[in-house]
This record gives C-alpha cells, sequence and structure tokens, in this order.
C-alpha cells in the first residue's frame, strides 16, 4: 500500500485514520464525462516550492495522498519545465496501484502527457526510455522540427496551435483517446493556462504547516489575471497539515 500517515476527514462526514480505500473514496472521478483535476502543495504563506522543488514541502501525508491521486487517473498531464525541475523518470505507479488498477478493468499503468513549446527534451531519458506506456507530447507548429524528428519514435508528438498549445484540444485529443480522467501535477504555468483555457474542473491543494517567505512563486502563473471561484468539497487532515479539494466553477 502507499507510504503511511494517518489522515482524518474534518468535513463533511468526519471520520479518522482513513484507509487507502477510504481516501481512494474521497477523491474519485465523476462516473461520467472528461474531468480535469490539478494537485499541488503550498505554505501558509503562498509560496509553492522550497529550493526551487515542490517536493521539498511535502511530508509522508502529502506523499501518500501524491500517490493516490494517481490511482484510477487514466494520463497524468505535466509541463515540461516541471519534468525537468523535478526530475521526473518514466511515469510508473506502485505495484499496488497497478493491481488495483488491473482489478477494475483499467490498464496497469496510466499514460503521462506532457505539454511543451520548445520540445527542449532527451528522447533517451528515462522519461521516455522508461515509460510503461508510450508518451504523448503536446507542442506547437513553431517548435523545432529537428527535435520533433528525435522525439517522434519514443513519444506520440502531437500539435496542438501556432505558438501556443491550445489546451481545449488537448484535452479534446485526450478524451478522444479515451483517457477521461486527466490527472495534471503542474507547474504553475501549465495551470495558469488551463485555468485561463477554462478546462479545469478541480483542485487538491495540500496546505504545509511552514512559513517559507523568500521569492518563491504561486502554484499558478499566467500573464492576465482569471478570477473564479471554487467550492470546497472535502477537508482531510494529518497532524497540521491540511489536505483540500475544491470544485472548479466556472470551467
Amino acid at each position: 500500500m502507499s507510504e503511511h500517515a494517518v489522515i482524518d476527514r474534518v468535513w463533511p462526514n468526519p471520520a479518522s485514520d482513513l484507509s487507502d480505500a477510504d481516501l481512494l473514496e474521497n477523491v474519485r472521478f465523476p462516473a461520467d464525462g472528461t474531468w480535469l483535476r490539478a494537485n499541488f502543495i503550498v505554505s501558509i504563506d503562498g509560496a509553492a516550492t522550497r529550493d526551487g522543488l515542490s517536493g521539498g514541502l511535502g511530508d509522508t501525508a502529502d506523499r501518500r495522498m501524491f500517490d493516490l491521486l494517481r490511482y484510477e487517473a487514466d494520463v497524468v498531464l505535466v509541463g515540461a519545465g516541471t519534468l525537468r525541475d523535478e526530475a521526473y523518470g518514466g511515469l510508473r505507479v506502485s505495484s499496488e496501484a497497478a493491481d488495483w488498477r488491473v482489478a477494475r478493468g483499467e490498464p496497469a499503468q496510466p499514460a503521462l502527457a506532457l505539454v511543451s513549446r520548445s520540445l527542449d527534451l532527451d528522447p533517451a531519458s528515462p522519461l521516455f526510455a522508461d515509460a510503461p506506456v508510450r508518451p504523448i507530447v503536446y507542442t506547437v507548429a513553431s517548435a523545432p522540427a529537428d527535435r520533433r524528428a528525435a522525439l517522434e519514435p519514443v513519444a506520440d508528438v502531437v500539435t496542438m496551435g501556432e505558438s501556443d498549445a491550445d489546451l481545449r484540444r488537448v484535452r479534446e485529443d485526450l478524451a478522444g483517446r479515451g483517457m477521461r480522467r486527466i490527472h495534471s501535477e503542474g507547474g504553475p504555468h501549465l495551470f495558469g493556462a488551463l485555468l485561463a483555457a477554462g478546462v479545469v474542473d478541480a483542485l487538491h491543494l495540500t496546505l504545509a504547516p511552514s512559513l517559507e517567505s523568500g521569492a518563491a512563486g504561486r502554484i499558478v502563473r499566467g500573464a492576465e489575471a482569471v478570477p473564479m471561484g471554487a467550492s470546497l468539497a472535502s477537508v482531510l487532515r494529518s497532524g497540521d497539515e491540511l489536505v483540500l479539494q475544491y470544485r472548479v466553477l466556472g470551467s
């Protein structure tokens, strides 16, 4: 099972020391339609990273939720910058998660989809070489042709716009591939673009009990403000840490 840390449900329906099965039920995708959710961690003063990495803010409870949120996903959607910064290898869930998926008639592993305008990616990296499912790379028509050619043997390279990726089309393309449960792990620029495109349905946010100060950025960045509301769906707690689930309104 995933790394254990005691997680209680504060609201709704308070309960103590939730099992993995309880937590998976709490974060389930809707049964029908396409659903795109984002997952982030942030300090209580708004920092999205420590020493430049989001993983620096997390503890055992956050890692437990991070792993569980991948269980039901058809695809994990990530920005290329986050893949480089957070040193992603080939996307692979645990053997327990793979067994859980197969028992429900799903592929053992979710796919990885990434968004990159520059295609500044190493086709020989573990991201591609160790991928159990052929990754999907969404890019733009202006991306360098030589980089596109280098990636095409190891990934599906799909053009989604001229100079900026059309994220509505990305969501539609994933749904067309049968990948309707879309789990996004950042980063802030991709999240900002997804919000601007109006394609985010939910946000899973861990509130780390720390004050970071410094110059760390927020979980979302964009050229323009795109205010939209959110409805609180659940509150989990592990010690001084909160795990919040929101439904994004207006998407």
